[in-house]
Formats: structure tokens, C-alpha cells, sequence
């Protein structure tokens, strides 16, 4: 898979943000993405060096259109975890 289409948006909510004060960054990724490509394609795009990789995968999510009258599967998603080392921060984000 391309480094390009690993990483897709962070993760912005409370949880999250207040991770990042600890050095934990989080990021919505590929369904197929591994651990070690979403460790190569940190490194590459924002010149860090990740101490450790966890991945969860989300399973999709119904929702109900009132006006439709009908439940839409929405897709289903995966986050990363990354732990950076001390001192290190993603700048871009």
C-alpha cells in the first residue's frame, strides 16, 4: 500500500487532545493499514520517530434517516495510536 494513502485525518476529540499533552497522537488510517506502515508513513511525512504503534479497528456504525425512513450502514473505520518519544512533536497537525 502507498505511504500517501495510510494516513487519512487526526483524531479530534477530547480523549485525544488530551493525549497529545503525554505524547500519544492518534489518527484515523486505512482499514488495511499495519502497524509498520503506519510507522513508516509517520516517519516520512512528519520527520518523527515513533516509540510504539497500536492499532484498533472500529466496527461501522448504523444510522437511521427519519426523512428516507431507512438505516444506513456507515463504513467502517480504524484508528493508530502513536507514542512518540520525549521532546518529539508533530508539527503540521
Amino acid at each position: 500500500m502507498e505511504l500517501s494513502k495510510v494516513i487519512f485525518k487526526p483524531v479530534l476529540t477530547e480523549k485525544a487532545l488530551a493525549l497529545r499533552e503525554q505524547g500519544v497522537w492518534s489518527f484515523y488510517v486505512h482499514p488495511r493499514a499495519t502497524k509498520g506502515g503506519v510507522k513508516r508513513a509517520v516517519e516520512e511525512f512528519f520527520g518523527v520517530h515513533p516509540q510504539k504503534v497500536r492499532t484498533i479497528s472500529l466496527k461501522p456504525k448504523t444510522k437511521n434517516l427519519w426523512k428516507v425512513r431507512r438505516k444506513v450502514i456507515l463504513k467502517k473505520k480504524k484508528k493508530a495510536l502513536i507514542w512518540l518519544a520525549e521532546g518529539e512533536k508533530i508539527k503540521n497537525v
